[in-house]
């Protein structure tokens, strides 16, 4: 095989997105997890009050003059402004814009005042943040703009894979790294025995008190050839990843680790939410779809009755055929005049806001909103809310021929 083949395909060759689309999802929620929460101490971590802290290695001299001279007013404009690109970025609505303009709201803070947010894994982030720039693909699925191109096979479109790839390069060189620093750098694992020590940390330091601490810190010997182990477990988990034979183990692995972390330190976002989404990356695109196609292949039908001379009823329809990841929904219309929309699955029949509640339980995409639909009073509300727009899908629609 030439260097050219080999290179389409680790990089160009074109696969199934709905990974990196699910992937965006984890990638918002860790920025926000970092980022939202330093908003609440504006006067310690980036106004004029703060005491500030450059990072003269990241940026340039002019960038940090640049950031460091920032009224007030512009620094708390950056944050509104955060807010709302991160949300549109965390719904996917004008997934690519949103996430450069994030990112560089990113880069203000941090240029700003490095000491808050001045981590490894902040660091990590910014690089992660950096090649979901490069691509709109995050946005093919699990996004308005998913639903706004209305295009039910955007599950299964093909983009070139070089973004997942790049992104397995970054999780797999960060578990090497780590290993390596941990015989190369000060308080070498390998001729100290720093877990002894971190079974011993005061209260307030980097160790929980999870279940097994005390028994750990009474036997020094075991604590060191866990070290051992967790060095091997980081510099090898790259090539288990990398390696089809041994890839599931690897992402097993890899999942077990970040368990075992999150119960015993406390460790930043980016373990809990980036990192384990990250490992998925590596299950094979096509092994995605094939299981999704399976899945659709012995779903459970249910019919949806709508009025098919009704403009905005059949754009809500094309909707919910981009959201039927599963094929759950037989979608038929009707030449008669309905209120509202109807789901039936052969025994039962719903209507209206209960069958928007029922398909809430069917699409992934709407998943989200079972936190809100089944809350004490959402039916009520849901109904009238659902009410109203049926009376109004003349405006809505532009035009309706019944109402």
């Amino acid at each position: 095989m030439n260097a050219g083949k080999t290179w389409d395909i680790l990089f160009l060759e074109e696969r199934p997105s709905i990974g990196l689309a699910f992937f965006r999802i984890f990638v918002a929620l860790t920025t926000g997890l970092h980022v939202i929460p330093s908003f609440f101490h504006l006067d310690d971590n980036y106004l004029s009050t703060a005491f500030k802290t450059l990072n003269p290695i990241f940026f340039t001299d002019g960038a940090l003059a640049l950031a460091q001279n920032s009224p007030d007013w512009l620094v708390i404009a950056f944050v509104w402004f955060f807010c709302i690109t991160w949300f549109c970025f965390l719904i996917g609505l004008f997934s690519q814009v949103s996430c450069i303009l994030m990112t560089l709201c990113c880069y203000y803070f941090y240029a700003l005042n490095s000491f808050h947010i001045g981590t490894l894994s902040w660091d990590i982030l910014l690089v992660t943040l950096f090649l979901m720039c490069l691509t709109p693909y995050h946005g093919d699925y699990f996004s308005v703009d998913a639903l706004r191109r209305g295009d039910p096979d955007a599950w299964q479109r093909k983009r070139p894979f070089f973004i997942q790839r790049l992104l397995q390069v970054q999780v797999a060189s960060t578990f090497f790294y780590t290993g390596l620093y941990k015989i190369s750098a000060h308080g070498n694992w390998l001729t100290g025995n720093p877990m002894y020590s971190l079974m011993h940390y005061p209260p307030i330091g980097v160790t929980k008190n999870f279940l097994l601490k005390e028994w750990l810190g009474m036997h020094p010997s075991l604590c060191y050839w866990l070290g051992i182990f967790i060095i091997f477990m980081e510099l090898s988990l790259p090539f288990w990843l990398f390696n089809p034979k041994t890839r599931r183990s690897g992402i097993i692995a890899g999942f077990i680790f970040h368990i075992l972390l999150i119960l015993t330190l406390d460790v930043p976002a980016i373990f809990f939410f980036l990192f384990p989404a990250q490992l998925l990356l590596f299950i094979h695109p096509q092994a995605v779809r094939g299981l999704i196609e399976a899945r659709r292949r012995h779903a459970y039908k249910f019919k949806v009755i709508y009025d098919g001379d009704c403009v905005f009823c059949k754009a809500s329809v094309a909707r919910l055929k981009v959201m039927d990841l599963w094929g759950h929904l037989a979608c038929e219309p009707m030449r008669e005049a309905l209120s509202e929309i109807k789901l039936s699955d052969g025994q039962d029949t719903w209507g209206g806001f209960d069958a928007f509640r029922r398909m809430c339980r069917l699409l992934p995409m709407l998943y989200p909103m079972l936190l809100f639909v089944y809350l004490p009073g959402a039916c009520a509300i849901g109904r009238w809310c659902y009410a109203r727009i049926a009376r109004n899908r003349r405006c809505l629609g532009n035009r309706c021929d019944r109402v």
